[in-house]
């Protein structure tokens, strides 16, 4: 059986802002996204400590601090005239192009 792969609105480099969870009212840049996981990681967002043992590489060990993917369904897109997140939609220009639109104020995403 193949994982699902889910159309993901959102791409790295994007502004978001979190909807709903812990991490409401956070936000950062997407440093990545997993559409067979339906997850994005965000800057700065589900930071969790992870004690290492030493290794080659470091040989020290110790605690690091990893930031971790959360579900693309509690992020949107940061409108910054409204200061609030947005959902994405699409539209075509005259030529043909489809381009993102912020659903809230209706401006194309550059």
């Amino acid at each position: 059986m193949e994982a699902k792969i889910y159309k993901m609105r959102i791409k790295s480099g994007d502004t978001v802002m979190v909807r709903s969870g812990k991490h409401k009212g956070k936000t950062g840049k997407v440093l990545k996204v997993h559409p067979k996981l339906n997850k994005v990681t965000v800057e700065g967002v589900n930071v969790v400590k992870r004690h290492v043992k030493p290794t080659q590489q470091r040989p020290q060990g110790g605690i690091v601090e990893l930031t971790k993917p959360i579900w693309a369904s509690k992020v949107g897109l940061l409108d910054n005239s409204a200061k609030k997140p947005s959902r994405v939609g699409f539209k075509f220009d005259a030529k043909g192009n489809k381009t993102r639109v912020l659903k809230t104020s209706g401006k194309e995403i550059k």
